[in-house]
């Protein structure tokens, strides 16, 4: 009989078990790129949960882990009790696992949602511990679910010794955690950190005003991370954003003076860390820190200070710059910011009049092993800073791979010149070396009456996405400018810049240049760390927007994942009687 049912199901084999074999987890917690985050919910460390999101594709991906053999229960409160939460039960039993989307009423047994919105994408139990894996929607699908939003959520989570699926007694509890805009606060016990600020700096009285300063940092013998990233503002109200580059060996003195006025504040702009105005501190993910130290002091730094003093105010002191905090903890991997976008040079003019003028940056990873002496990995992208300044309104990186669009790194359909930071993806996004990075921006210049161009000037404009990723590389920018040659003959007029000044722009004419900015031959440059570049054309992709996942549950996959988490016990049936 043994053999019979053996054979019986072995044809089934080639077509299961890859599903089977995807639900089979170690029973270590290993560090998943789509899991960034984690919390333990409980004082023992018994439940811990782990998450990572997508809000391209409005969803949110949970995996729970929890010391028990028998069901568990986690879910969403208002309140943080059981009435009106929104919540699901699993387990695995004798014939196999269950997964139900419930909703709470009272203290009694949470009846099932008839919409079951929840995706179940793997759930085991081995080592004394039950892991469930599963999706949802980050809004909410149907009336008995609670949406996810920026502001913190009650969570709750309960469990059992068995799978009889009955009262908790004080196996439960509760935990309110920000999901969408979490930041690990790490535990580090040697944690140290040093300031880098500029010293009773008077602001001067003009509109706009870029301070740079070289320095040397704090004697650190060895190599240490930077994990965290704290900015230090004695002016909010005139510090626009805060860049801290660092310097190649050729940089051997500090000095301190007007950005771009010489020849070392052009050649310092390895990124290291930014901050924008009302942005806050940014704390880096557990497998990556910002290298810094173990060069005998040799390397310096550059703060970069915009201030936009548009009242030109006179004799304001500024001590403002950043607080890094540190590390003789190595983490995994070395972190590095890269600037992907639109170049910052003469050129490139918005016309007014306009409600939704595109622009658009393209970062051609491809050439990126040119400009590099060792090998080159794929980035893993987990954080991103978004600028324009003030007619910017909309800020979206999509991501292409093999001349089709992937994904978007990341989108800001309503962005706001005064709220900039450093946004935390929810998970890692890998960016292989051949892919392309497209930054496009949207400018309202309707209110303007004279062109608008891209330059320094908070009146100016600019188009950047500053991509936090790992491992680090010896790179500074990924930037593209349309051809100019190619913009001149396209305009059919030499003296464009004039024509530009003096024309009549109305809906026709800013749609046609801008598809003539668009359509052109772009030149595409890579930059690394000591001024060496790779310069090739691109043109522009079509960027169109993705698909979001769905809100009603996949009943087929998740039927199949049944079926095959029993065929695999069948299996093991079957071979122990063989």
């Amino acid at each position: 009989m043994g053999h019979s049912l053996l054979g019986s199901t072995m044809s089934f084999v080639s077509v299961l078990m890859p599903l089977v074999l995807s639900m089979v987890h170690v029973s270590g917690v290993a560090e998943d790129p789509l899991l960034p985050f984690s919390e333990y919910l409980d004082q023992d460390s018994t439940i811990r949960l782990s998450w990572g999101f997508d809000t391209q594709k409005d969803s949110i991906l949970f995996e729970v882990r929890a010391r028990t053999t028998g069901w568990v229960g986690f879910g969403f409160s208002p309140n943080g009790g059981m009435d009106g939460a929104d919540l699901v039960i699993g387990g695995v039993d004798t014939k196999g696992l269950y997964f139900t989307d419930r909703h709470g009423v009272g203290n009694s047994l949470p009846p099932l949602d008839k919409q079951q919105d929840y995706r179940l994408l793997a759930l085991t139990e081995a080592d004394g511990q039950t892991v469930m894996k599963f999706e949802r929607s980050i809004r909410a699908c149907d009336k008995y679910d609670l949406p996810i939003t920026v502001m913190p959520i009650k969570l709750i989570y309960a469990y059992g010794q068995s799978d009889d699926i009955s009262y908790h007694r004080r196996q439960r509890g509760t935990k309110e955690v920000n999901l969408l805009k979490y930041m690990p606060q790490a535990r580090i016990s040697d944690s140290k950190y040093f300031d880098l600020t500029v010293t009773n700096f008077t602001i001067p009285s003009k509109s706009t005003h870029y301070h740079c300063k070289i320095m040397r940092l704090p004697a650190l013998d060895q190599k240490y991370h930077i994990y965290r990233v704290e900015p230090l503002l004695e002016n909010r109200d005139l510090v626009h954003h805060m860049l801290l580059y660092r310097c190649p060996p050729t940089v051997t003195t500090p000095y301190e003076h007007a950005c771009y006025e010489t020849e070392e504040a052009t050649e310092c702009y390895q990124a290291v860390a930014g901050w924008g105005v009302g942005g806050g501190a940014f704390e880096l993910p557990e497998v990556a820190g910002i290298p810094v130290g173990g060069d005998g002091g040799k390397i310096l730094y550059r703060l970069e200070l915009h201030y936009n003093n548009q009242n030109q105010s006179p004799g304001i002191v500024d001590n403002s710059g950043f607080r890094l905090y540190y590390t003789a903890q190595l983490r995994e991997y070395d972190a590095a910011v890269l600037q992907a976008g639109l170049a910052v040079a003469p050129g490139y003019a918005i016309p007014p009049n306009a409600s939704a003028f595109l622009s658009y940056g393209l970062c051609d990873t491809h050439n990126i092993p040119q400009v590099l002496s060792e090998p080159t990995r794929d980035m893993q992208v987990f954080s991103v800073i978004l600028h324009t300044h003030l007619t910017g309104r909309k800020v979206r990186v999509g991501h292409f791979r093999d001349g089709e669009q992937i994904d978007f790194l990341i989108t800001n359909e309503h962005y706001n010149f005064e709220y900039q930071q450093a946004i935390n993806l929810g998970k890692t996004k890998t960016v292989q070396m051949g892919d392309k990075l497209l930054v496009e921006c949207t400018y309202n210049t309707s209110s303007r009456s004279g062109l608008t161009w891209v330059g320094l000037s908070t009146i100016n404009e600019m188009c950047l996405a500053f991509l936090y990723y790992y491992p680090a590389m010896n790179l500074s920018n990924c930037i593209s400018f349309p051809d100019q040659k190619a913009l001149v003959i396209s305009l059919l007029c030499r003296d464009w810049i004039k024509m530009m000044s003096t024309k009549t722009w109305n809906e026709m004419s800013i749609n046609d240049y801008q598809q003539t900015l668009k359509m052109i031959q772009q030149n595409t440059v890579v930059g690394n760390v000591t001024d060496h570049a790779s310069y090739s054309t691109g043109i522009i992709p079509e960027l169109k927007a993705t698909s979001s996942v769905s809100c009603k549950r996949n009943r087929s996959e998740v039927t199949r994942l049944a079926v095959s988490s029993r065929l695999l016990l069948l299996l093991t049936a079957a071979y122990t009687l063989t």
